[in-house]
């Protein structure tokens, strides 16, 4: 008897075109394991084709009722579940995210079994399947055009006004081709001088940030720490770009004067350690948030002190890649769509405005930056994933959940089993 799994659509919005498996894995699968069979459910904006999942030996039917596992990539709507059946997608709950809960209570009733991506981790608690890089990559793009925008709306000329959104770029070798052109604007025209020092920070140095550091490293930049920013004010170039990737320790501090900042201290008791970053807001022009954040955590940035400071600080955009409402920070109000990644918030008037127009601090907010990426980051995701896909689909789901088979590093990634939350994630009790 076979066992068939199958990959759902995608449909958050038109630009989500990813994919979790690719055909070529799909194809070396099916080689190789001939009691298994792929379900694929069709697609017309899919960015590989129905006809290539096809080649690959896959079946395309739009009903999935006979998959034991079903792999998707963005939240699945509540409709779509059937019972005892194992999901394997980023479900967006282990923070308790409000939005999703009645995604995961419908879950629970139908007793469905549910393995986030984001928790599959290594015996050393890295994260092994992500798209992270391509969240960075395409942030760096869109905040960038962003900035390009708001200064033309200024009727300022600066080199990053040729930049477009990454949706518009045909892939990401024309995206670095084009930043190679515009790194020799800016050597030979420089960066108008009021706007200079030129300063984009980055919060977090993870894949994330890796990501959003490999798109502007392709301009003209130098990296400098945070304790020299007072230096780069009064002995800077306008033809170079600054660069500082902020740390937990240069982030945040000991409440008591009576401790010292110790990394493993503030990831274990983070209530002791009070936000030291919003001094950095008066030299740096862009920031990039590409931080783990969670309710425990002390804010980057905060509506009030913007408010009582928007006068005097240099920021002019926040790319908020990690896209925690009102989390982080504090001002990003919603999430935005590849089409119009920013809002405009207004500190005096608490209030948003779509657009980079207005009075306040733009913010890029895309919540599926990666899908901007669809080719590069479904590969890469599924090269990733490929290893583990079938021992995920050959688990024996009707035992316990200590005795199903699944492999350690998947199995610290199973939120939900028989409908229940499992040890490690029972604290989102308190969020249903």
């Amino acid at each position: 008897m076979s066992i068939k799994f199958g990959i759902r659509r995608e449909d958050k919005n038109q630009w989500e075109r990813r994919v979790p498996i690719i055909p070529s894995h799909i194809k070396e699968i099916l080689n190789e394991n001939r009691d298994i069979q792929v379900i694929v459910q069709p697609s017309k904006i899919r960015v590989f084709s129905d006809n290539e999942y096809q080649e690959a030996g896959a079946i395309i039917k739009e009903d999935l009722s006979d998959c034991k596992v079903v792999f998707a990539v963005k939240e699945i709507p509540i409709n779509f579940f059937k019972s005892n059946v194992t999901y394997v997608f980023f479900s967006h709950t282990i923070k308790g995210q409000k939005y999703n809960m009645s995604m995961l209570k419908k879950m629970m009733d139908l007793k469905c079994n549910l393995i986030d991506y984001e928790k599959i981790t290594n015996a050393e608690g890295f994260r092994i399947v992500f798209f992270g890089r391509y969240a960075g990559l395409a942030g760096m793009i869109d905040t960038l055009w962003s900035f390009g925008e708001r200064m033309k709306l200024n009727n300022i000329e600066t080199p990053f006004n040729d930049i477009r959104k990454t949706i518009d770029y045909n892939n990401l070798d024309e995206v670095k081709e084009h930043f190679k052109l515009i790194g020799k604007k800016i050597i030979k025209n420089g960066i108008p001088k009021d706007l200079c020092p030129f300063i984009v920070g980055l919060a977090g140095y993870g894949h994330v940030s890796k990501g959003a550091q490999e798109i502007l490293d392709i301009l003209p930049v130098i990296e400098i720490s945070p304790k020299d920013l007072d230096k780069i004010v009064d002995n800077h170039s306008n033809k170079n770009i600054y660069k500082i990737v902020f740390k937990e320790e240069d982030m945040v501090e000991p409440i008591s004067n009576q401790h010292v900042f110790k990394l493993q201290d503030y990831y274990n008791n983070p209530e002791k350690y009070k936000s030291k970053f919003e001094k950095y807001l008066n030299y740096i022009t862009i920031l990039m948030n590409c931080i783990y954040w969670d309710s425990r955590y002390p804010r980057l940035v905060t509506k009030d002190f913007v408010k009582r400071n928007f006068n005097k600080i240099k920021l002019k955009i926040i790319g908020d890649i990690s896209i925690d409402i009102n989390g982080a920070i504090e001002f990003t109000e919603k999430s935005t769509i590849s089409d119009e990644p920013s809002f405009v918030y207004n500190p005096i008037t608490n209030s948003v405005k779509d657009g980079v127009d207005g009075e306040g601090i733009v913010v890029m907010g895309v919540d599926n930056l990666p899908c901007e990426l669809p080719f590069e980051s479904s590969i890469e995701f599924s090269n990733s994933l490929y290893n583990l896909i079938v021992n995920i689909v050959r688990a024996d789901y009707n035992k316990d959940f200590d005795n199903c088979n699944l492999p350690d590093e998947i199995k610290k990634a199973v939120i939900l089993y028989h409908g229940d939350l499992t040890p490690d994630y029972d604290y989102i009790v308190n969020y249903l």
